[in-house]
């Protein structure tokens, strides 16, 4: 596709239509009240949610679009000043409420661009959310995939939300009587807290803004502000912090819950963690978590082959649950090969992994992969702090834009460290660097 047609999640100047894969802030970097470019494409639920998020923003200019269904559009191609027609269609992400990937198809081929997604192999959306793309494709191959690579490592794998949902509830359920503080942001971690509130009968508290976000999405009767009511609340992922529960524990017993795909970013923080305080559990190769497990109470689940990271306790008053709306290693990989893609290109320029899914992936490519040098980092004097995580994509250009991903940051203050968490993994793990300048795009 040209420049100059189409962008997802960037908001610059340069193009006729724009589309919105969700309402997180790393993906609206540069979108306010008073953006006016063009056309913007989002779902029904993102929609909804405009006005709360950018009070005053013309609404004349959001044009809603169904999943499973195309819509036809007609572009000027810059290069010949001809009428071209580019077809989209969105499809249900599963990622947080409103989230969508695009496929668009037209005489440039086929394009996908998955945003962030997590498409678990127990989930019946997730299935139905497969029969739809591959339903779309019919005959056709994906030329270029856009794709969330978050978590393209092989160190992360994570269980499904179901189980990571059970953990939390476990927790709560063996800590009667504390309160109980969860970590979220201000969108996503709606089912984790749904479940929360079903299974062990309780309101859950929630601050006035989330509450408001709430009732857009139809859930009423769940949430509160008063915290008399109950004992769990969900705050802002950014107020949680050790001083924070140590606080709340000089006037009654508390303890908080990150429900994160970044569990093992806790481990670095707090120079006087004591390891006697310490304590993890892991499902072991070729395991299946069942109703005897002493982890909790969980139904049959087949876990990908592997070693998967289940909670931690690493202080005394905090867990770390590995509940990541975002794929793990073993879920891209098999996204991967189900559509065989032409190219693969990451959204995500330096995610905690710090590698192009081109380096574990490019032979399940169809096409010859962009020609890219990969550096080893061994010293940490090698390794770059926090850059920009998230990309954006004006479809035909060669450059990308960074955009700092506020939901996959753990704060420095939140957590004790001078780091980011990124930084942190950088600078204690191997990996390996792309050379941008060798890479074309």
């Amino acid at each position: 596709m040209e420049a100059g047609m189409v962008s997802v999640d960037r908001w610059t100047h340069g193009s006729q239509v724009y589309f919105l894969t969700h309402i997180h802030s790393d993906h609206t970097k540069g979108l306010s009240s008073t953006w006016k470019l063009a056309p913007l494409y989002c779902s029904r639920i993102t929609a909804k949610l405009f006005p709360s998020k950018f009070p005053g923003f013309n609404l004349s200019l959001l044009r809603i679009v169904e999943t499973g269904v195309w819509y036809s559009l007609s572009l000027i191609a810059p290069s010949s000043n001809s009428l071209v027609t580019v077809k989209a269609m969105a499809i249900d992400a599963q990622h947080c409420p409103g989230a969508v990937m695009y496929l668009f198809q037209g005489e440039f081929g086929c394009m996908l661009y998955t945003g962030d997604f997590r498409w678990e192999r127990t989930s019946k959306k997730a299935q139905f959310g497969k029969n739809m793309l591959l339903n779309a494709l019919r005959d056709k191959k994906i030329d270029n995939l856009y794709l969330d690579n978050t978590y393209c490592n092989p160190s992360f794998m994570f269980p499904s939300r179901e189980v990571a949902a059970q953990q939390v509830v476990d927790i709560i359920a063996s800590n009667p009587d504390h309160d109980i503080i969860i970590g979220i942001d201000s969108l996503g971690k709606e089912e984790l807290l749904l479940n929360i509130s079903r299974v062990l009968k309780t309101k859950i508290w929630v601050w006035p803004e989330r509450l408001q976000t709430m009732h857009l999405l139809g859930l009423h009767g769940i949430f509160t502000t008063k915290t008399s009511v109950t004992r769990v609340r969900a705050v802002p992922r950014y107020s949680f912090s050790i001083d924070t529960l140590e606080g709340l524990n000089l006037v009654r017993p508390t303890i908080g819950i990150m429900p994160s795909g970044l569990p093992w970013a806790l481990k670095w923080v707090g120079e006087n963690r004591d390891p006697l305080q310490s304590s993890s559990r892991s499902v072991s190769r070729g395991d299946r978590i069942n109703r005897s497990s002493n982890i909790g109470s969980y139904s049959n689940i087949e876990m990908p082959n592997m070693m998967v990271k289940s909670f931690e306790r690493y202080h005394k008053y905090m867990y770390a649950v590995p509940y990541s709306d975002h794929a793990c290693f073993a879920e891209i990989q098999e996204f991967i090969e189900l559509l065989q893609p032409d190219t693969i290109k990451g959204i995500v320029s330096s995610s905690p992994s710090y590698v192009d899914p081109h380096y574990y992936f490019s032979h399940l490519c169809r096409g010859i992969q962009p020609s890219c040098k990969y550096q080893k980092l061994e010293r940490p004097t090698e390794r770059k702090k926090d850059e920009e995580l998230h990309t954006k994509y004006n479809f035909g250009s060669k450059k990308f834009v960074g955009a700092a991903s506020e939901h996959r940051r753990i704060r420095p203050r939140a957590l004790h460290s001078r780091e980011g968490c990124v930084s942190i993994l950088r600078r204690e793990r191997r990996g390996v660097k792309i050379l941008e300048t060798d890479c074309k795009d």
